[in-house]
């Protein structure tokens, strides 16, 4: 009987806490390197990992708002996860390998395409 109390106790105590638990949603903006529709689409979905509510790219400015959860993912994943699909994000920089993987209408560090 003692330990189905002990269990029972723990059981509330730890739906309690979890309960406690306000997702924290925070808005961003991150400089990405991009210059096409294509790039727009791949830093946007490279974005979206868990815990992004909303990730939207503006070719212009080359700024990312982002929405996210704090509790389920971070800024620096975000760059990270953008960084891997071949794109400059923040203060993470694409491996050379990555960006060599892109279309060439997406390469951003090449004078011909970047006006």
């Amino acid at each position: 009987m003692k330990t189905l109390l002990i269990i029972f106790s723990f059981i509330l105590i730890s739906t309690q806490i979890s309960f406690g638990q306000k997702k924290q949603i925070v808005t961003d903006t991150v400089s990405v390197d991009g210059v096409c529709e294509q790039c727009k689409e791949r830093i946007e979905d490279a974005a979206f990992i868990k815990g992004v509510k909303k990730a939207d790219w503006n070719k212009t400015t080359k700024k990312l708002l982002i929405i996210y959860d704090q509790h389920k993912t971070t800024l620096k994943a975000i760059e990270t996860s953008i960084a891997k699909a071949g794109h400059n994000a923040g203060e993470i920089k694409a491996l050379p390998a990555d960006y060599n993987k892109l279309p060439s209408c997406c390469a951003y560090k090449d004078p011909q395409i970047v006006h």
